[in-house]
This record gives C-alpha cells, sequence and structure tokens, in this order.
C-alpha cells in the first residue's frame, strides 16, 4: 500500500523564501484608462446634493411644528 502525497522530503529547519511570490500583484491585468463624463459627476453631485436638502428641509419643518406646538400648548 503506497502513500500518495507523502513522498516528498520536507526540510523543517529553513524558512521558505517567499519574498518572490510577495511582491507580485494579486492582479496582473493591466490598469484601464476609463474616460469620465463631467455631466456624470455633475448629475451625481446634484442627486447627494438635492438628498441632502430634502433632509434638512424635513428636519426644519418637524422643528418648526414642535416649536408651534409647543407655543400653542404654554399659551393656553
Amino acid at each position: 500500500m503506497t502513500n500518495k502525497g507523502f513522498e516528498a522530503e520536507v526540510d523543517l529547519q529553513e524558512t521558505p523564501n517567499l519574498e518572490a511570490i510577495a511582491d507580485k500583484p494579486l492582479k496582473q491585468e493591466e490598469i484601464q484608462n476609463r474616460k469620465v463624463d463631467i455631466n456624470v459627476l455633475k448629475a451625481r453631485a446634484k442627486a447627494i446634493q438635492d438628498k441632502e436638502n430634502l433632509r434638512n428641509t424635513i428636519f426644519i419643518i418637524f422643528f418648526l411644528t414642535a416649536l408651534v406646538t409647543l407655543g400653542i400648548y404654554f399659551s393656553i
């Protein structure tokens, strides 16, 4: 009966040299330059700004409603 895969000699006294493997990048594909459309970037920035403006508007309306409610409550 043979033990397959156990016939290799391993020297456990030395540390393996992994410098050559560690220096290689994980992706060896070329990084391609993509063109960016300025209109797409402007649209994204405007969408983010609109979302923030809506959030701020809702907060101000809630605050004013609470202030008016408290004013009516304490005036009675």
